[in-house]
């Protein structure tokens, strides 16, 4: 089965969040299972890029309302993340360094459709199934049916994974020349409150979506910013399938990036060695509980109630428990940390900002994650953690509700709690506290934890699935 993934991002070549990790490692494990899963994405003149070779496979030109433009297809050489990858480059547009923020991000994302559009069909492919990662490829699905352009490759089936229902990528009607030739009666499939969306476009027009755990298909229902309706009217196209973990690259047996690298029998000296290195690093004690924080700082994950909740949590339990930041976002949020860093400068650390090796350090030597998100589709933190023994401590939301069970339920194994709200996380920080204490309990559940299996086996499994139910003949 020939498979093509479309998405702004992918680990390690170009990452912000989640949906980086999810195309990194979902194709791998597709052509481990024997099919033929390859990567295209825009072009970013990062780091992954310069360090790599790539060869020229495809050169052309395509239209953007009435400005030509060039581009190429670039591939690179080896493979060597276990896939092909493809990077579209057009100069001027596709070819800087951030992924997201620019002025002109409506026709980068356009432009970077069209052009594989273009590609395919010019160079006679014929994929068994195309798959659209956000809006940023959501336009796709459309195209292929409702442009001449593309007449050859109408038949091929699409599906649209949907990371964040949050985003949709809309904009207004004034750039519909951008888009190639169409057949006009059928723009409403474009639109969705007076603009072109192409989130909602995508789920009108594929053949299938899927969301990044089952809750989350639920949730889009009542929480998709304006899109509730249509996905109750799309409901039945929808499949809720969770995200898995690359078990390759988070393995703390064999990461590199770990001072101390461990396995489910050495983890009380591998965890409290990497918790000594943090500890050292941001002067904080190695005897009490160390909960952490990793991600972006934005209301969406909750990070706008975590100075007051640490706050009041530092006042009820003095002494008991630290407390470490890495992310950030929301400028206010940062400054409210930094602030509660310098007032509790005893329990309390923060790093502004996001680097790797830090959150692998991290979810290796914290004791708890907390992840009081508003909105986690499917979260890949929590199932970091767990694979590093470290216990999570979740809002009931999303892919948290799917993969954490709270310790006091049957087959427990975290903290789970059902308000995103500083009482609830202060809730937690006490529980968290009275499990560490207990130490007999908190380290049978660490043990526990390291041997859940939420690898992207069987997720991928259940993609592939997807796929041949809509094309019988691959």
């Amino acid at each position: 089965m020939r498979v093509f993934h479309l998405s702004a991002e992918c680990y390690p070549v170009a990452k912000v969040g989640g949906l980086a990790d999810v195309v990194g490692a979902l194709p791998k494990y597709q052509n481990q299972a024997g099919h033929q899963a390859a990567v295209v994405m825009p072009y970013y003149d990062r780091k992954f890029v310069q360090e790599n070779e790539f060869d020229t496979v495809f050169v052309s030109s395509t239209l953007l309302g009435t400005r030509r433009l060039f581009f190429e297809i670039l591939k690179e050489k080896t493979d060597k993340l276990g896939f092909e990858l493809y990077l579209v480059k057009i100069p001027g547009l596709i070819d800087r360094t951030e992924i997201y923020s620019y002025p002109d991000e409506t026709e980068q994302f356009i432009a970077f459709q069209i052009a594989f559009l273009d590609w395919i069909s010019y160079s006679q492919q014929s994929p068994d199934l195309i798959h659209c990662h956000d809006h940023h490829s959501g336009l796709v699905p459309f195209l292929l049916q409702h442009s001449r352009l593309y007449t050859r490759l109408a038949a091929t089936p699409t599906v649209f994974t949907i990371h964040n229902g949050q985003y949709h990528g809309a904009f207004g009607w004034d750039k519909l020349s951008y888009l190639p030739e169409i057949d006009l009666s059928r723009t409403g499939l474009l639109d969705w409150a007076g603009a072109i969306n192409p989130l909602a476009c995508a789920v009108k027009c594929c053949w299938r979506y899927t969301t990044v755990s089952p809750t989350y298909l639920e949730e889009l229902t009542i929480n998709s910013n304006g899109l509730e309706f249509l996905f109750y009217l799309e409901k039945g196209k929808g499949t809720g399938i969770l995200n898995g973990i690359d078990t390759a690259v988070w393995n703390p047996k064999t990461d590199p990036m770990l001072p101390a690298k461990f396995t489910i029998n050495t983890f009380p000296k591998g965890k409290q060695a990497n918790k000594e290195v943090l500890c050292t690093r941001f002067n904080l004690s190695t005897d009490k509980p160390l909960i952490a924080f990793i991600g972006r700082l934005v209301v969406e994950k909750g990070a706008d109630l975590i100075a007051t909740a640490m706050e009041e949590s530092f006042n009820e339990h003095p002494g008991q428990f630290n407390f470490l930041v890495l992310g950030a976002g929301d400028k206010e949020t940062e400054i409210e940390l930094l602030q509660l860093r310098d007032f509790y400068s005893e329990q309390c650390n923060v790093f502004i900002g996001y680097d790797e090796a830090l959150a692998h350090t991290i979810y290796a030597g914290a004791d708890f994650l907390l992840m009081p998100s508003r909105v986690e589709p499917c979260g890949l933190n929590q199932l970091y953690s767990l694979r590093y023994g470290t216990l999570p401590m979740v809002r009931n939301t999303g892919g948290l509700h799917d993969t954490v069970i709270d310790f006091g339920d049957e087959g427990g194994y975290g903290i789970r709690y059902n308000h995103a709200s500083v009482e609830d996380i202060c809730m937690a920080v006490t529980r968290a506290i009275t499990l560490y204490n207990n130490d007999k309990h908190f380290q049978a559940l660490r043990k526990v934890i390291m041997a859940l299996d939420f690898s992207w086996d069987r997720s991928a499994k259940e993609y592939i699935t997807l796929y041949e139910s809509l094309n019988p003949t691959i």
